[in-house]
């Protein structure tokens, strides 16, 4: 038979969540197993009763031993050998529908005996089990809470020794039954196969003995086949009684190792605090605030994964993350009423957790450990080494502060040392290492000796190359969100596309080419080999501002723009090929390493998986400034023809009234010139309007004979 399923004695006493939801599969399969052996149960019951309904009760028989292939066990079912021995027998007994009815007798010894057995002594037994299991849990739960709610201002020797005794007698209670109640659901993986595979050869047997007339219908084979399943189960309770003895002796030796580890706080001479750790799980107690004052205590699985502490609850498959521990601080304090507290805070100082250890052992290790883990030692190459080195500054962080004004002046100097031993680590040109990142570059795209610059340099410190004084009026406050700060709208208020993303500056550096993706993915590989290099892991968070005129880098606290990059300066954007979370683009801009002519930088940052999100706006805004200047030329060019119509219409009509006027000129000089004939009595005379036109035609010519 194949390798039967288990659940492991040995870390009972740990009790882990992990242990907890492998319980509760093997507790579903236990209910599958009884579930199916009752309904098994009751079609062999009805073979004994009902004579009669004997055909009909082995059909049944038959079709549900068809179905066993196609139950789902939560631990996956039996292998193919007990399906096919299972089809088999359900053959066989279909083709024994039609015989007559079997003697009670030999049906309640060979068959219901076995069967009943099991369904009300070892089905129960598991019942049984469960329930005192969940009493001595419960009772070890509540024995927990008393003693962590022990007074550490008024010490009670009696009450603690009661409590302390409390807990050891429930802890020792629950481990003893839990490791029962583990070798009786692993003894049930033997059990049921036995009780599946006894009843059905008790029922041939009594067939063969009852049915001597029909022996021509039971040939050698089928007593060949009942032979292997004799030997098989056979072979299965002596594997089973093996796996029992061994388990009984695991337990026997458990108990007898386990014994002082009951004590919730160990003698810390026999079980010294190891302050070079850099993983750690065990349960802890967190403090939750529920009011201005009031708060509760859970008591919830606590571990390390990397640069995290994860928490798990009791009977959840996984962990959830409960804070970011790189580069936080963790120190003892002195909690309201519990004893050995501590409290972590993250490095921006945004989030604090204050945790309860159960013994003082497990306090100060939990503090080292989160304290070496903060110091990123869990990612050198021997970890417990180099945690032995910083193991003096650990030794400083367990003690606890007597006050909150001391508390806060012991944190003073480290506070005002970490940022700037950070910023010296991250910030800067790497110029004098470029002769060992040469090395790694490929000079068809990257230029050779190109610095590394790891940081974003402020634009009210210092100007950025190629940004010139457009960039230095970043100290103004932008507002990424198009909302109007005065009565004068800023450009990016006037723009259609605004997109916002959470990103971090991981380096730039110059390249030579800027006309492949290539480009980009070679400026990743390089800036991500140098930060792995010399151990640069800290990255600048800003907000990327994507719109139709400009890319900008924006101060997530402050607002304030630290870089501006022209849209049309950025020639090239791509995304990691595998690492949707990188992406990174060229910017075009003149200056650089050489005044003479264009260069070309290639910006990389790291975003939250949303990389092809990015570059795929950069490509819509690149669209949008197509299309709008497509269009403001064209409007132009429309302005342009206006204007010139405009023009010619003017000259147009200019030329008219110069015509206008000269006409008008000529019939004026015509009339002044005329001597004018007047009465003696002051009467003028008066010409006709032939005689006026006939005069100024007059006029007209003997004034061009003059000008010829």
């Amino acid at each position: 038979m194949p390798g039967i399923d288990k659940l492991p004695i040995e870390e009972t006493l740990e009790d882990s969540p992990q242990t907890r939801s492998l319980l509760g599969v093997f507790e579903e399969d236990a209910t599958a197993i009884s579930n199916y052996m009752n309904q098994l149960y009751q079609a062999m019951r009805r073979i004994y009763d009902a004579q009669n309904e004997l055909s009909a009760a082995t059909h049944l028989t038959s079709k549900l031993l068809k179905e066993y292939e196609k139950q789902h066990f939560p631990l996956g079912g039996d292998d193919e050998v007990m399906s096919s021995t299972l089809q088999q027998f359900s053959k066989v007994i279909d083709e024994l529908s039609s015989c007559h009815a079997v003697l009670s007798t030999q049906l309640a010894d060979a068959m219901m005996f076995p069967i009943t057995q099991f369904k009300e002594r070892d089905l129960k037994e598991i019942l049984t089990l469960k329930e005192v299991f969940q009493i001595a849990s419960n009772d070890h739960d509540t024995a927990i809470n008393r003693y962590s709610r022990l007074s550490k201002k008024r010490e009670n020797d009696k009450a603690k020794y009661e409590v302390t005794e409390d807990v050891y007698t429930s802890r020792k209670k629950q481990h003893q039954t839990m490791m029962h109640y583990f070798c009786a659901l692993n003894t049930l993986q033997y059990k049921k196969k036995i009780a599946l595979l006894e009843p059905l050869l008790g029922y041939m047997q009594a067939q063969i003995s009852f049915f001597k007339m029909g022996s021509e219908n039971l040939n050698e084979q089928l007593e060949e086949f009942l032979t292997n399943i004799g030997t098989s189960v056979q072979n299965v309770r002596r594997e089973m009684d093996s796996d029992v003895e061994n388990m009984q002796q695991t337990i026997e030796d458990l108990e007898v190792a386990s014994d002082p580890l009951y004590v919730p706080d160990p003698d810390p001479t026999k079980f010294p605090v190891n302050r070079n750790l850099t993983r750690k799980a065990g349960y802890l107690n967190a403090r939750n605030k529920t009011g201005l004052v009031s708060s509760t205590w859970d008591r919830q699985f606590y571990f390390t994964q990397g640069g995290n502490l994860m928490s798990q609850a009791r009977g959840d498959v996984a962990g959830g993350l409960a804070m970011d521990i790189d580069n936080c601080s963790v120190m003892a304090v002195d909690c309201e009423d519990r004893r050995y507290c501590f409290q972590i805070t993250s490095f921006d100082g945004k989030k604090s957790s204050i945790l309860q250890a159960e013994s003082k052992k497990d306090h100060e290790e939990w503090i080292c450990t989160i304290n070496n883990i903060s110091k990123q030692i869990y990612l050198s190459e021997n970890p417990e080494e180099t945690a032995a080195r910083v193991n003096q500054s650990a030794l400083e962080a367990v003690t606890p502060s007597p006050s909150f004004q001391q508390r806060h002046e012991s944190l003073r100097p480290a506070g005002q040392s970490r940022p700037s031993t950070a910023r010296t680590s991250s910030s800067g040109s790497l110029g004098s290492e470029s002769t060992n990142l040469a090395a790694l570059s490929l000079d068809s795209l990257v230029a050779p000796d190109t610095p590394i610059q790891f940081d974003i340099i402020s634009p009210v410190c210092e100007d950025q190359p190629g940004q010139g004084k457009a960039s230095g009026q970043g100290g103004r406050r932008t507002n990424p969100f198009g909302e109007s700060g005065g009565s004068r709208k800023s450009e990016t208020e006037e723009s259609i596309l605004h997109q916002l993303f959470i990103v971090r500056f991981l380096g730039s550096m110059e390249v030579k080419s800027d006309d492949s993706p290539d480009v980009v993915y070679e400026t990743m590989r390089q800036i991500l080999a140098a930060r792995a290099i010399h151990n640069i892991f800290r990255m600048t968070e800003s907000h990327l501002l994507v719109t139709c005129d400009c890319l900008k880098l924006i101060d997530p606290q402050t607002q304030v723009t630290r870089l501006t990059f022209p849209l049309p300066s950025v020639v090239l954007y791509a995304t990691h090929q595998e690492n949707k979370r990188l992406f990174g683009f060229v910017l075009r801009t003149s200056g650089g390493r050489s005044e003479s002519h264009l260069s070309s930088v290639c910006y990389i940052f790291e975003s939250n998986n949303e990389g092809e999100k990015i570059c795929d706006s950069v490509g819509l805004a690149k669209q949008i400034a197509l299309h709008a200047e497509l269009d403001r030329r064209a409007s132009e060019k429309q302005k342009e023809i206006e204007r010139v119509k405009e023009k010619q219409q003017k000259e147009l009509s200019k030329q008219k009234q110069i015509e206008k006027d000269l006409e008008e000129q000529s019939r004026l000089i015509a009339a002044s010139s005329r001597p004018n004939q007047a009465s003696s009595e002051g009467q003028f005379v008066v010409l006709s309007s032939s005689q006026s036109e006939e005069s100024d035609l007059g006029e007209e010519g003997k004034k061009r004979e003059s000008e010829a």
